[in-house]
């Protein structure tokens, strides 16, 4: 976790992200995908009702952040682009509830006409899996708006060949230089290498191996390996049977200065990091 985190974090006033990370372990941020086709989720929660009463226990099973998404960005196989206009009429029914829940909401988008209605609608952090590179108003809407974003490491494919925490490295430089370049300040940005994105199974595990690598940017890192392809290349399961290797994965992840992450499954994972910080604590 980023080093000299502030203990007084939680007083009232302190930034957004300052006040998530001012905990020994890890924030959670649990996955609300209002999505027909979500690789591991598609469909549960589409219907408002279904949506909220998902949100209502994210919240009772300790999540910090409840990230909404109404696209699935599913890391392999096909799915049909989204119109913005269709995001919206998914999440229009249900975000103002989401967020009376009283927790932080965190849009999921890539695209920018939907990030700044969430915003106005009440949403509190920018999740961009493009990194700000892929719609060129985002890092515009997110400095007007003076919220915290997260970049995510992406490719369109995999290429086994490369070096991929170079890459990583050089992807997060170029989204750095567009946000300066559009004034969003460096309190409010957090990396994410992007596990199981643009990426084979092996350099997704490479990447939480050597996470510790990126903290040369001395900014937060997330991580959101739950449910991921590469756990089943391990331990051969269906998304829904990768409990286990999620918490295995995102332990390391905490160990290697993970300050966010991001699952399916709240509860075990709040358990699993507060118990292994517990331990840390007797060394």
């Amino acid at each position: 976790m980023i080093a000299n985190r502030p203990k007084s974090a939680e007083a009232a006033g302190a930034p957004l992200l300052q006040r998530l990370l001012s905990r020994p372990y890890p924030a959670v941020m649990g996955v609300l995908n209002v999505t027909p086709d979500s690789f591991s989720d598609g469909g549960q929660f589409i219907a408002p009702e279904q949506a909220l009463a998902q949100a209502r226990k994210l919240v009772a099973d300790g999540a910090d952040i409840i990230d909404i998404g109404a696209e699935s960005t599913r890391p392999y196989g096909s799915q049909q682009p989204v119109s913005a206009e269709e995001e919206l009429r998914r999440l229009k029914p249900v975000l103002a509830d989401v967020v009376s829940l009283g927790v932080p909401v965190s849009i999921d988008s890539m695209k920018s006409d939907v990030v700044t209605w969430a915003l106005v609608a009440g949403a509190a952090i920018v999740n961009d899996v493009w990194g700000l590179q892929r719609d060129r108003g985002m890092a515009t809407r997110v400095a007007a708006r003076d919220v915290p974003v997260i970049i995510m490491h992406n490719r369109d494919r995999a290429d086994p060949a490369i070096d991929i925490m170079k890459d990583i490295s050089t992807f997060f430089a170029r989204s750095l230089e567009i946000a300066a370049k559009a004034g969003v300040s460096p309190d409010n940005i957090v990396l994410d290498p992007g596990i199981g994105f643009g990426k084979t199974p092996e350099q997704s595990m490479t990447a939480i191996a050597r996470l510790g690598e990126l903290s040369s940017f001395e900014l937060p890192l997330l991580v959101g390996a739950s449910r991921k392809r590469f756990i089943s290349t391990v331990s051969p399961s269906e998304p829904q049977q990768r409990l286990s290797g999620s918490i295995a994965a995102h332990l390391v992840a905490a160990q290697n200065g993970a300050d966010i992450i991001r699952t399916h499954d709240v509860a075990e994972t709040v358990q699993a990091l507060r118990v292994a910080a517990a331990i840390r604590e007797q060394q």
